[in-house]
């Protein structure tokens, strides 16, 4: 995957277009040695000016240490610079970063100082659904042009518009609307940033936290504004590149729980260390559960049942799309409690979920290891293959388990937690597509049902 390029935008008078390019013509004579540098010290010094208020809430976290330039992907302004920051070939413009500008269109004009306002109680939903805009509208990313909203179209205005800031910020401001938290503590709406002070166009980016994509907290929905639009995608934690220079910070307006409370301005209030959200124990209702469901109340699922007990049920994931891995971890709980019949469905209702998120009732027992027995008499000859259509779906037969019991016999049993026994399923199609793969086969004949060809080897 190609990976994204940023450039931060450079405020000033005005945003449109042409100023831009009437700003970087007029910069051009600036090119010599001793003029650019005075211009890299000066933008380095706004920088740390900048960065005080977000240092200081670091609470000796190192907020502003180990920040460096972005590796792999120069933007066009990167490329005057080497690989340690170091100034390269003296034909490339250097772009300074200013200060906070109004939002497109606003009384105080485009580039026009604002002073601080109140900030907007936001909940989570409030800011993913305004993130959720630009991404359904394919909004294109640039540093120069304003969306309808007034926001700039670049990686810090899509921030300033999801928090719903009022202004457009940048990446050396934006931390002074937020809080400081760890990577644990990351809920939607939160936002990931990686302020470069050295030298503030390269590298420096900005995304909002969507939620974790499994239980292994190695990806995450990020929501960011990137060439050539804004997007929705599956994220490694915490970036693509310069991954350990990101910090997760939380919006202080966050108006639910107590994770942060609303100041009077969005810089003169103390941070927030309060706690953070401790999750709702209501039922999120049947809906949000069973085939096709797709959704971070499949993900808690799965995270609370591999904590009492089902982790042997997930090869991967807990994740948002419902998987059998999934009906089959429920079904394991609720038979726990000693429920049957529809109470032992595999699909949760209201007490299902209250007892796993209350943590009461009982535990997932530990998987009963198979009985593994001699090879029957009747396998001394290979039985005939009773064809395909005996290993499908909803197919129950004697001829699943003895298939079952070969491919433990054989060493490819791994994906049976019970049995094998009569009843098709994923576990006897994955364990074959592991014996058919140690054959040497690929594609369709790796597929997981047994052929005559994968029987007659199996029963050798």
């Amino acid at each position: 995957m190609e990976l994204p390029q940023f450039e931060e935008y450079e405020p000033g008078a005005c945003g449109c277009a042409g100023c831009a390019e009437r700003r970087r013509s007029a910069a051009r004579p600036l090119r010599a040695g001793g003029a650019r540098r005075a211009i890299v010290l000066a933008t380095a010094a706004g920088v740390v000016l900048s960065g005080t208020a977000a240092a200081a809430d670091g609470g000796g976290r190192d907020v502003g240490v180990g920040h460096g330039p972005a590796a792999g992907h120069p933007t066009p302004h990167d490329r005057a610079l080497d690989g340690d920051g170091a100034t390269g070939a003296d034909d490339e413009p250097v772009t300074a970063q200013g200060v906070t500008s109004a939002l497109h269109g606003s009384p105080a004009g485009v580039g026009g100082l604002t002073p601080p306002r109140r900030l907007q109680p936001m909940t989570r939903a409030d800011i993913v659904n305004r993130a959720k805009k630009w991404v359904s509208a394919q909004v294109p990313y640039s540093m120069d042009e304003y969306w309808s909203d007034g926001y700039r179209q670049d990686c810090s205005g899509f921030v300033s518009m999801a928090w719903n800031l009022g202004t457009n910020e940048w990446t050396g401001s934006l931390a002074t609307f937020a809080v400081r938290i760890t990577k644990d503590e990351l809920q939607p709406g939160d936002m990931l940033l990686f302020h470069n002070p050295d030298n503030p166009t390269r590298g420096s980016h900005v995304v909002i936290f969507g939620g974790w994509t499994d239980y292994t907290h190695t990806y995450y929905v990020a929501y960011e504004q990137t060439p050539p639009n804004a997007r929705k995608q599956s994220t490694p934690y915490a970036y693509w590149s310069n991954s350990t220079r990101y910090l997760p910070y939380r919006y202080k307006g966050l108006s639910n729980g107590t994770s942060g409370t609303l100041p009077a301005t969005a810089t003169d209030s103390a941070p927030d260390k309060s706690a953070p959200d401790k999750p709702s124990t209501a039922f999120p209702g049947a809906a949000s559960f069973g085939p096709g469901a797709n959704n971070a109340n499949v993900t808690r699922l799965g995270q609370m049942l591999v904590a009492r007990g089902g982790k042997r049920f997930y090869t991967e994931g807990p994740g948002p799309r419902w998987g059998d891995a999934d009906r089959r971890a429920t079904e394991a709980f609720q038979r726990a409690q000693g429920w049957t019949g529809t109470e032992a469905d595999g699909l949760p209702g209201p007490d299902t979920w209250s007892l796993l998120v209350k943590g009461t009732g009982r535990d997932i027992p530990a998987a009963r290891t198979p009985a593994v027995t001699a090879t029957p008499a009747s396998f001394v000859t290979a039985p005939a293959y009773p064809g395909a259509g005996y290993f499908r779906p909803g197919q129950s037969s004697t001829y699943v388990t003895d298939l079952g019991r070969r491919l433990v016999l054989k060493g490819f049993g791994r994906y049976y937690t019970s049995g094998p026994g009569p009843d098709w399923e994923e576990a006897d199609r994955r364990n074959v597509e592991a014996f058919q793969r140690a054959q040497g086969w690929r594609g369709a004949e790796a597929d997981g049902y047994p052929g005559p060809e994968t029987w007659r080897r199996l029963f050798a």
